[in-house]
């Protein structure tokens, strides 16, 4: 895993399970805003918590999740 912080805007960009993926502070203190991408499938979203370590646990949490789900389905015939 490593990791890359952009002080400046409250920024961190991480690797995952091989998932790069971001985590950033919004201007609301206490949110924070998330996007990832696997495969086309790019998925964002928003977690509430003043622990910065947490809301990149749920990110990694998210990204097992859907990496699990679309293990499960057989890839489209083309």
């Amino acid at each position: 895993m490593f990791a890359v912080m952009d002080v400046n805007r409250g920024e961190v960009t991480m690797n995952h399970r091989g998932i790069e993926f971001t985590v950033a502070q919004t201007a609301v203190p206490g949110i924070w805003q998330w996007q990832f991408r696997i495969g086309e499938q790019v998925k964002s979203g928003k977690t509430e918590t003043k622990i910065d370590l947490l809301a990149i646990r749920r990110v990694q949490l998210r990204i097992d999740r859907e990496l699990k789900r679309s293990a499960g389905q057989p890839e489209p015939a083309g």
